[in-house]
């Protein structure tokens, strides 16, 4: 998801100062197994509830309490009208909860001595480069994976949109300016994250998928997961991706990640990462056998930039090396959501001085059922009741992401100004196109408006329609299907048009490309 923006930066030594005074939280009564055991037992009618209300189609979920998984079940159907149910066993699309499972897979090369999270990226990987020199020659681990590096949230997102891959995204980003001074503003990445990665395998010799699946994922037992879209749709027990059509959910579209694999690739099942949960939490021990340096691992938990307060309990929130820290209601908590607005929505919470950990996967977007449940557990297990409607909180969060720009955007379209000024011949735009950063493009006449294909082989087509003078608008999102969005060209003293801007590529004032050829 592309949620938090810039804020101010933090020392780190303050925060684990902190950290060692911040007290576990003060429940009711004792966390005992039988306190446990109730609050499993209502969330399990909590989770049966919302499959039951259509919150979700399904989900799964695995609970983790002092190294035992104490809670493994499943609710509901891996695709709406479809028989086929969900199992502690279907693997899910888990988004960006692939964060903290790939900074974990970094701390095992960390404690290995293979890298620190202060190495260099331009000793690890010297052909990447940000937009300026100083950032680039001094640029970390530790500064991608906390999302301090200047790049604005959605650098290379919409590259991935129209078809590029990693190697190609990454190269490009040192066309981005940036939204911040360097280490002096949070801003998610999702591709920043994915460099530092990408650079922390480098120094292995072998691919990021390779790495994860060698240092996390084989060593754990987690059979099902990879970071490979191709293994994911290999699976016959596979969860389907998930909008509201008409309030009806509907399993409409496929979402590769691979791009971003270690930012949002990962798939894997609630049996699987309960082990992973097992692991941080016994601080890189597993089964008695320790895996991964207790102090690498701990550093992905030190709090390094300030993002805000929570959107619903209002406690304090910090993002440390792929993972969200937050001081709360019910004391400390590690935690991480994901998120796909084709279908996904994936959520794992840590309270790491009780050792309970809960992860919850679902099949559907928008909703807030992974933390709606999440949040109805801590307050069974701490205070023994359930405190609010957190379902219904977190939907109104979810459901409000794009809705407000999706209004807007089609209150701007709804109609063309009266009287509209009538559109140029289409041989007045039709040509190719480039930038840096977009790289090429194609207009060409179709019917009654015109086609721009774009991406690598013009992988990307949209058709788009006449609106006011020089402006057409298109429909380009498959994530929001009915957002319009412009396309606007500059018109020379020839009459022909010398750029076009692309208005869903402009998030970064990067969206406008030169006319170079009919």
């Amino acid at each position: 998801m592309r949620l938090d923006r810039v804020l101010c930066h933090w020392r780190v030594w303050g925060f684990l100062a902190v950290m060692a005074l911040w007290p576990p939280a003060v429940s009711a009564a004792p966390i005992t197994p039988e306190r446990i055991s109730t609050a499993l037992s209502k969330l399990e009618a909590l989770a049966e509830g919302a499959v039951a209300n259509g919150a979700v189609p399904g989900l799964a979920i695995a609970v983790v309490h002092d190294d035992k998984v104490v809670f493994l079940k499943s609710f509901g159907h891996r695709e709406a009208g479809k028989p086929e149910l969900v199992d502690a066993d279907t693997v899910f699309q888990i988004a960006s909860l692939s964060k903290p499972v790939s900074a974990t897979v970094v701390a095992a090369l960390v404690g290995e001595g293979v890298l620190s999270w202060d190495s260099k990226v331009a000793d690890l990987d010297p052909a990447f480069r940000l937009a300026d020199p100083y950032p680039t020659a001094e640029l970390t681990i530790r500064d991608l994976f906390a999302h301090r590096s200047g790049l604005p949230g959605t650098a290379g997102d919409d590259l991935e949109d129209i078809g590029y891959d990693r190697a190609t995204i990454l190269g490009r980003l040192r066309f981005v300016p940036p939204s911040s001074s360097f280490r002096a503003g949070y801003s998610y990445s999702n591709f920043g994250l994915t460099e530092g990665a990408i650079a922390a395998a480098r120094a292995t010799g072998k691919s990021w998928e390779e790495v994860a699946e060698e240092k996390l994922y084989r060593p754990l037992g987690m059979a099902s997961t990879s970071s490979r879209y191709a293994d994911f749709v290999k699976h016959a027990d596979r969860a389907a991706l998930h909008v509201r059509l008409d309030g009806v959910w509907t399993a409409k579209i496929k979402r590769n990640p691979d791009a971003q694999a270690p930012a949002g690739g990962v798939s894997s099942t609630a049996r699987d990462l309960a082990q992973w949960v097992r692991l941080v939490l016994s601080d890189g021990v597993h089964d008695g056998k320790p895996l991964i340096a207790a102090d690498a691992l701990a550093q992905t938990h030190v709090p390094l930039m300030t993002r805000g307060k929570n959107p619903v309990s209002g406690g304090e929130s910090f993002y440390g090396l792929g993972w969200n820290i937050e001081f709360g209601r019910h004391g400390l908590s590690w935690g991480h959501a994901g998120a796909f607005s084709v279908g996904a929505r994936t959520l794992v919470t840590i309270f790491p001085h009780e050792k309970l950990g809960i992860v919850i996967l679902t099949n559907a977007f928008p909703t807030g059922v992974p933390e709606g449940l999440s949040d109805c557990l801590a307050d069974l297990v701490f205070d023994g009741k359930v405190e609010g409607d957190w379902i219904a909180a977190w939907n109104g969060i979810y459901g409000g992401l794009f809705g407000p720009a999706v209004e807007a955007a089609k209150a701007a379209y709804a109609a063309p100004p009266s009287p509209a000024r009538p559109a140029r011949p289409a041989d007045a735009y039709a040509g190719r196109y480039a930038s840096d950063f977009i790289g090429d493009a194609v207009v060409s006449g179709a019917g009654d408006g015109l086609l721009l294909k774009l991406g690598p082989s013009g992988a990307r087509s949209y058709s788009l329609a006449h609106f006011d003078g020089d402006r057409f608008v298109t429909f380009p999102d498959a994530e929001t299907p009915d957002r319009p969005a412009g396309v606007s060209f500059a018109i020379g003293p020839d009459g022909k048009a010398t750029a076009m801007t692309v208005d869903f590529l402009d998030d970064n004032h990067l969206g406008t490309l030169q006319r170079v050829g009919d």
